[in-house]
């Protein structure tokens, strides 16, 4: 049986370690462990006192020796590494009164070849005594623990793609949802959009339901949390306002049975800013009955949303007033003619002494005025009006649903709001030439802004008539 056993058999003996051990004990050493750990060549001087008697058939062939005496002259190209910790181990565990021992190591074939193993010792019943006699076992598990470092290394290669990955990355259970969504099913429901729409509480219920297993570091850093708890404490923070309209889309999608999806949302940093994200979703492959493994990526496009919304700002708006420009201002003009808005009404307005203060003190100072005409109709100016600047020194102000009296009452404004704007500026004044009208009915809008035009030239004639009286009284 010894011979025929199929796992390499190995019977040696251990009384020289017993002796040993007696020695030690009668010194004063109680702690092996301590013991190796301050002089590992005491490990050396214990494996010296084991003899091996016989080997079976089994251990020749997995360590590819010829004989017991090519083997035992071999032993340093068997053990070797870091073959003497473990050996110390076992040594450890029949210190401790043990009778058998157990270990997994690495030992190596005469020519090298890497083999793991699993090894069970244990004292020969009769032999308790003087340990003379014990039988170890080693059986070959390369297979086993090659497969073992293989899927640990694919662990630690899928943990670091998650933990190290620059997208925020959150892994949820949404098997809730899906039960959730079922029993609605069950019920008869097919259009799932026109029930949440009758139903928008169902829809916090789900929302409530999500369970996140796991985030990863990019999105502590994303959100501004310290901790994974900080950050699921404050979840409610972070995911609100349009976000529920959002997650609805979401849960029609996975209606549909998209369990692939991504759109762009709002959150909200724990600091209140907000932060734009592409959401991708996925349902993990192998959980596709039950959706409790998800993986959400968002990735942060804040900075491509701001220059988008800066972009769509420089094709409505002005740079230097801040106000619309003449593209958008035809536009809406054409808008209020198009859906025939009345009553609607219409206020030119002309930088009075733009081309003296260029002239004269360079366009750094004709850009100051025009800057500070777009801070006055930029203040006194609220939707549905707008006010644009249709030329070099040109604005326009449009007032739909404004009536006569209401667009004076804006024109008085205007005129309060030089004052004030030339106490908080001094040096050279603002003055504006100011002309509105209201669209007569059936009158085409063109004729009501030339009404307008015609009565701020008439203002900007009257100013410049004054100017000329004060230089010659000058």
């Amino acid at each position: 049986m010894f011979e025929l056993a199929p796992v390499s058999l190995w019977l040696e003996d251990y009384s020289g370690l017993k002796a040993l051990f007696d020695e030690w004990r009668s010194a004063g050493i109680s702690d092996l462990r301590e013991l190796f750990k301050a002089d590992p060549s005491r490990v050396h001087e214990c494996a010296d006192r084991i003899r091996i008697l016989t080997v079976n058939s089994k251990t020749h062939s997995l360590f590819e020796s010829r004989d017991l005496d090519h083997l035992v002259s071999n032993l340093s190209t068997v053990f070797r590494d870091d073959m003497m910790e473990t050996h110390g181990e076992e040594m450890i565990q029949l210190w401790e009164g043990k009778d058998e021992f157990a270990n997994i190591s690495v030992n190596y074939s005469l020519n090298g070849r890497r083999i793991d193993i699993q090894m069970t010792g244990r004292i020969l019943p009769g032999h308790e005594h003087d340990w003379s006699r014990v039988l170890v076992a080693i059986e070959d598990v390369t297979e086993r623990e090659t497969a073992r470092r293989s899927l640990a290394l694919s662990v630690r290669y899928a943990e670091g793609l998650f933990t190290h990955s620059p997208v925020s990355l959150w892994v949820e259970d949404f098997s809730a949802i899906k039960q959730l969504l079922e029993e609605v099913r069950f019920q008869g429901i097919t259009d799932f959009r026109v029930f949440t729409d009758v139903h928008p509480e169902f829809v916090e219920r789900c929302m409530s339901e999500i369970r996140v297993l796991d985030v990863n570091q990019a999105t502590l850093d994303l959100f501004g949390a310290r901790t994974k708890e900080e950050l699921l404490k404050n979840q409610p923070r972070i995911f609100r306002d349009d976000m529920l309209r959002h997650f609805r889309e979401q849960l029609i999608d996975l209606w549909s049975g998209r369990l692939f999806h991504k759109r762009e949302v709002v959150n909200y940093s724990l600091s209140g800013e907000e932060v734009f994200v592409l959401l991708q979703f996925s349902v993990l492959p192998g959980h596709e009955n039950d959706w409790s493994l998800v993986q959400v990526a968002l990735t942060d496009i804040t900075a491509r949303k701001k220059a988008e919304a800066y972009l769509e700002f420089l094709g409505k708006h002005d740079v230097l007033t801040k106000l619309y420009n003449r593209s958008f201002y035809v536009d809406e003009l054409n808008r209020i003619d198009r859906k025939g808005v009345m009553p609607v009404s219409v206020i030119m307005v002309d930088v009075n002494g733009l081309k003296a203060a260029n002239d004269l003190w360079g366009h750094a100072a004709g850009d100051g005025l025009l800057r500070r005409a777009g801070e006055v109709l930029g203040k006194a100016i609220e939707k549905p009006a707008c006010a644009a600047r249709i030329g070099g020194d040109e604005f326009a102000v449009l007032l739909p649903g404004f009536d006569e009296k209401a667009t004076q009452a804006v024109a008085l404004n205007l005129e309060k709001l030089v004052v004030l704007n030339n106490q908080f500026y001094p040096g050279l004044p603002l003055n504006l030439a100011i002309g509105r009208a209201t669209r007569f009915a059936d009158e085409p809008i063109e004729d009501t802004i030339k009404r307008a035009d015609l009565q701020m030239y008439r203002s900007k004639k009257d100013h410049y008539d004054a100017e000329a009286v004060r230089k010659r009284a000058t």
